[in-house]
């Protein structure tokens, strides 16, 4: 069993909390807040954990060995750095890190603690939809390109309209859509198809600075892959990968809840599973399975795929905010 403990209550937290105890290899034993009411009704909620409102004594005192941290983003740098010098491994949300120097860091202190393991929180490459995707592709003699699109309208937008400044929506926190809904098809197109050649970056600015959405074209020579993603609108449209006369289509490059085959005369084939559980459940099931047997060779090959992934695209998320002129607060004086 893994005990785990959680800095961040919000409602992603709480799925990842029940995916969790859902596949009984976790059991939750501390829970940070600087709210001592949140952090006390988030652990009643799910077991009675030691709550925490002190960052020191929570990593001091606390009875685990994991931590999962779905803090605003701007903090996970500085969080999952006190947890790799407090001998915690680290399931970070994404995106983990805002830029290649923090993500460096964070590579260092792990060859300085190399019984210690680092997670991206990633959830769409551990799927079995996902998966049934990367077979498929490797059965397609021909890829001319995809077309990745992942666009929900925030509840927090309202807010926005409001006059306000919610975190995932200001410079300040490192918000905007590239670093939330925009992880989700990069990672896709990342892990599917590598690093691009060359990348570009169109942003739609909203009143608080961040970009509200957007379209990222990556260039792989070939052929091109362009990622659609906002969080200010709702869409609809399917998400593609093209063969020569044959497609694989997806209904969302973040949920991937329906994955389609078509083949050159129009037939289709499903590939996906129904996504009945909690989507986080595969996720938290590989990181168990590494955390609990890391020596097992292929849990090590698997460790090593992930991590290098999550530095791949921590640097795409840094170039194309630097194509789009994207800018973090913190980094203003840099």
């Amino acid at each position: 069993m893994i005990n785990f403990g959680i800095i961040g209550t919000n409602w992603i937290t709480q799925q990842f909390v029940e995916a969790a105890q859902t596949s009984g290899l976790y059991q939750l034993t501390g829970v940070y807040s600087r709210h001592q009411d949140t952090a006390t009704e988030f652990s009643q909620k799910n077991g009675g954990a030691q709550t925490y409102t002190n960052l020191d004594d929570f990593f001091t005192q606390g009875a685990f060995s994991t931590v999962y941290i779905a803090s605003p983003n701007s903090l996970h740098f500085e969080q999952a750095q006190q947890a790799l010098q407090a001998g915690k491994n680290i399931i970070v949300e994404k995106p983990a890190f805002e830029n290649q120097a923090q993500m460096e860091r964070i590579q260092e202190l792990l060859k300085q603690h190399p019984e210690l393991h680092y997670f991206e929180a990633a959830r769409n490459i551990h799927t079995p939809n996902f998966h049934a995707i990367e077979q498929q592709l490797k059965k397609m003699p021909v890829v001319q390109g995809a077309s990745l699109t992942y666009m929900k309208y925030s509840s927090r937008y309202d807010q926005v309209l409001a006059g306000k400044e919610p975190n995932v929506f200001s410079l300040k926190f490192a918000g905007g859509a590239l670093q939330d809904l925009g992880v989700y098809p990069l990672y896709d197109a990342v892990t599917l198809f590598g690093m691009p050649n060359e990348f570009n970056y169109f942003p739609e600015f909203i009143q608080t600075g961040v970009d509200g959405k957007g379209v990222a074209i990556l260039q792989y020579g070939e052929f091109n892959v362009t990622l659609n993603f906002g969080k200010t609108t709702n869409s609809y449209m399917a998400s593609e990968i093209y063969g020569l006369k044959d497609t694989i289509e997806i209904d969302d490059a973040g949920e991937l809840g329906e994955v389609t085959y078509l083949d050159e005369t129009g037939k289709k084939t499903l590939l996906s599973q129904p996504v009945t559980d909690n989507p986080m459940l595969p996720e938290v099931r590989d990181f168990a399975r590494v955390l609990n047997d890391p020596t097992k060779p292929r849990n090590q090959a698997d460790y090593s795929y992930w991590l290098n992934l999550s530095v791949q695209v921590n640097k795409m998320l840094f170039n194309l905010r630097q194509s789009g002129k994207i800018v973090f607060y913190d980094e203003r004086d840099n």
